[in-house]
């Protein structure tokens, strides 16, 4: 049986983040990381026209640039230069500029291939390993950590224990971990769109009755579409060719980027709003969407799970305590619990209020969006949620 210091069981863009931020730490400590995952990573970044992408706030780019990480994934990063907030078929609209916030992009766009392979090369193999192809089957509780049954039938035993798989993520059922859901009874819909203009570094979010829709500027000039709809409205999207689909994206989109002349392989994702009632234990952290899992519109979703990362790599380097310490990851809960609490409720409630057709919410939302852009210190306030900084003045 194989004995580790710490398992981080899902080696995605959150896992493969926490391992760039420990380990040198790990090294100076001689500790040992073990990343286990479903899904080998590539060999190599191979470009796509349908690649997903993710919204980077500028505070997860901050973070980043700490890991020393931002030089090469800025290769591939569109900075987004101006947020156009608007509600279809009123006039009032809120203006976002990095330029009046002073910092370089309000987020960037960045395609997860390549940010995947950015954060695999910067992984130190003298002290992170990978168990991949392979899942986690049973996790068993010890007094000094977890035991770890793998379904090809081998055995890890850490002393720390991350559960960063995601969303479905079986292992908290089977550990009891419980979890609140609110559906939000809609889908996102997900491609990338080839617009007639240049988007210049513009991202939109156009909120309309049906639901609301996001336009983001990708490299090359393709932009990544996020678009709500009530679930069975979305699977009506899905299934329309190429061409029915622009046409129907055209009339709720507009033509702020002239003539919508591609769309890619399209993606439906139903969306709920899920938090784990318990995210630490002794020897065992709850990270990701494993923790909590937002509406993608607000972009707040992966930019929380990053900020959960970077304090929980910080408390782990300050603390002289054993590794799985129950004091140690509460005083990380806790440092984040205000973080949380604020991005989730910014999302929902963005989400709740712009979802809706009731005409005094959409008379409010419409004098709200109006505000936003005559007051000052409200823009501000937005904008730094929408950056990712929230309370702080910096990650």
């Amino acid at each position: 049986m194989q004995r580790g210091d710490i398992a981080i069981i899902g080696g995605g863009l959150v896992g493969a983040s926490l391992a760039v931020a420990l380990q040198a730490q790990a090294k100076q400590r001689g500790w040992t990381i073990c990343l286990i995952e479903p899904f080998t990573p590539g060999v190599g970044y191979q470009p796509s026209y349908d690649a997903r992408s993710t919204a980077l706030s500028f505070g997860s780019q901050q973070i980043y640039q700490r890991l020393g990480l931002w030089q090469s994934i800025s290769q591939r990063a569109e900075p987004i230069k101006q947020i156009h907030v608007s509600d279809r078929g009123r006039f009032a609209a809120a203006r976002l500029s990095a330029e009046e916030e002073g910092v370089p992009a309000l987020g960037y766009v960045v395609e997860n291939a390549w940010l995947g392979e950015c954060l695999w090369q910067a992984l130190d193999q003298q002290v992170v390993s990978w168990r991949s192809p392979a899942q986690v089957a049973r996790m068993h509780a010890l007094a000094d950590g977890y035991q770890l049954a793998l379904d090809d039938g081998s055995e890890l035993v850490c002393s720390l224990a991350i559960m960063a798989e995601g969303g479905r993520s079986g292992l908290r059922e089977q550990l009891g971990i419980d979890i609140s859901t609110t559906p939000y009874g809609q889908s996102a819909l997900i491609a990338n769109i080839s617009p007639q203009d240049a988007h210049n570094g513009l991202a939109f979010e156009r909120f309309t009755e049906e639901g609301p829709m996001a336009m983001l500027p990708l490299a090359d000039n393709r932009c990544a579409l996020v678009w709500t709809r009530a679930s069975l409205e979305a699977e009506r999207l899905m299934a329309l060719d190429d061409a029915a689909f622009l046409a129907e994206l055209q009339l709720a989109f507009g033509y702020r980027l002239g003539s919508l002349r591609q769309v890619g392989t399209r993606y439906l994702y139903p969306l709920a709003l899920t938090a784990a009632k318990e995210q630490v234990r002794q020897h065992l952290v709850v990270l990701g969407n494993a923790a909590h899992s937002l509406h993608p519109i607000a972009g707040q979703g992966f930019n929380l799970s990053l900020r959960d990362t970077w304090v929980l790599a910080q408390t782990l380097r300050e603390s002289t305590a054993p590794l799985g310490d129950l004091a140690t990851l509460r005083r990380y809960l806790s440092s984040q619990q205000s973080d949380q609490q604020l991005t989730v409720g910014f999302s929902d409630q963005v989400t709740r209020l712009f979802s809706t057709g009731q005409p005094l919410l959409v008379a409010g939302r419409t004098l709200g969006l109006l505000g936003l852009d005559l007051l000052p210190p409200a823009k501000r306030w937005f904008a730094r949620q929408a950056m990712g900084l929230g309370t702080r003045s910096e990650p």
